[in-house]
């Protein structure tokens, strides 16, 4: 990370409780102004409208500003849903910590794909939520923030979710 500089910061997010907690955790805990934060999304190979995915799966999407993510129109070309607590969550960063705000679709696995956006953009730092899988789970299913920690060429926070009596809104990184 650059000292003092402008960062690049990546959140993870694919609109869950968890990459909303790790939104938020980055917002409150990591961001400062004139950062850069940028939303990094994979879609699934399998969920795309060819047109889209055919132009920019090797490199993913041009970056997305804010206004754009918003809009319908644009959501739905690259087969997202950017729901309003998260947008609320990238306009008070914008507004409260002056970050410049972007987003950037990946196709294909996931894990893959953070540790190439970590690169492509380039990143200063990732911040990935966590499902909290168990052991037994993990092994079978694979841990996407396992495989990112394990092979991203930036600092890493993982931002655990933990249940609460009224929902999912506790954090811990």
């Amino acid at each position: 990370m650059e000292k003092g500089g402008r960062r690049s910061v990546g959140v993870a997010v694919d609109f869950s409780p968890c990459s909303k907690a790790a939104l938020r955790w980055a917002s409150d805990n990591l961001l400062r102004d004139g950062d850069h934060l940028v939303l990094i999304h994979i879609q699934p190979s399998c969920q795309y409208e060819e047109g889209v995915m055919q132009l920019w799966e090797a490199t993913g999407s041009p970056l997305i500003p804010p206004v754009e993510f918003s809009d319908p129109t644009v959501t739905k070309r690259y087969g997202i849903q950017a729901d309003e607590e998260t947008l609320d969550i990238l306009a008070a960063a914008a507004k409260q910590k002056g970050v410049q705000v972007s987003a950037k679709i990946y196709w294909g696995c996931p894990g893959a794909k953070l540790c190439e956006a970590v690169e492509d953009v380039p990143l200063s730092c990732l911040v990935i939520g966590s499902r909290g899988l168990n052991r037994f789970k993990r092994t079978f299913l694979g841990s996407v923030s396992n495989y990112v920690v394990s092979n991203a060429m930036c600092s890493v926070t993982v931002v655990k979710n933990i249940p609460s009596a009224h929902g999912y809104n506790s954090v811990e990184a």
